[in-house]
């Protein structure tokens, strides 16, 4: 579904060149759940944009449905973000002035209103679906972004540290939702190698170096 071929990712910083992720390859199967484990600094976030088409290699290939993210429209890539991926990222970047189940449903309309309220109560939020994010906890907002990422039924989920920001029990009840309800593969990466205890492959990255764990 989603492979890379020797890439690599470079910054620049006051002209000093900072090697991101360096001549990597992988592929992630359609329905697997891969962890990336690694210390901040490490390029694992950096990783996880290569790989959903976030952001471009500065060298090698990353392939969607083996086709070259660099030869679609730009067009046809936010049309693959917006249909086929979902995203769930440490902050929850929820809309101040929507309530739970609008920001489910922002980006996807109203026609998955059912399927909104459905994920929202296998999550326990049942009671919160017309709370304002002022209105929930830390854990609840991240299941929100949850439910909004699962909304659409996509093919890749991206969770980029979704549970650095909460205590442990929260966290691990958070990857928990995030395998029970995804239907497609799951790629998540984290500092926490506790996280990844239902991962299929955990694969660690070390200054943008990538070595299969488990």
């Amino acid at each position: 579904m989603i492979r890379t071929e020797t890439a690599s990712l470079t910054y620049w910083d006051h002209g000093r060149a900072i090697k991101a992720c360096d001549q990597i390859s992988l592929a992630i199967r359609k329905d697997e759940f891969v962890g990336i484990l690694g210390p901040s600094g490490s390029g694992k976030s950096s990783l996880l944009y290569l790989l959903s088409g976030l952001k471009d290699p500065t060298a090698g290939v990353v392939f969607y449905d083996e086709q070259p993210y660099a030869q679609r429209p730009p067009d046809e890539r936010a049309a693959i973000r917006l249909n086929a991926f979902g995203f769930v990222f440490q902050q929850p970047f929820l809309i101040g002035f929507l309530t739970a189940l609008e920001n489910v449903m922002c980006a996807n309309g109203s026609r998955h209103e059912h399927r909104a309220r459905k994920l929202l109560e296998s999550l326990g939020l049942q009671d919160k679906m017309n709370r304002l994010p002022s209105d929930l906890s830390g854990g609840e907002k991240q299941r929100v972004c949850i439910a909004r990422a699962l909304l659409h039924e996509p093919k890749v989920v991206f969770a980029d540290e979704p549970t650095a920001s909460l205590d442990h029990e929260t966290g691990t009840q958070v990857v928990e939702m995030l395998v029970r309800n995804r239907n497609g593969a799951l790629v998540m990466v984290t500092h926490d190698e506790s996280m990844l205890t239902q991962a299929d492959r955990v694969l660690r990255i070390h200054e943008g170096r990538l070595q299969e764990s488990s």
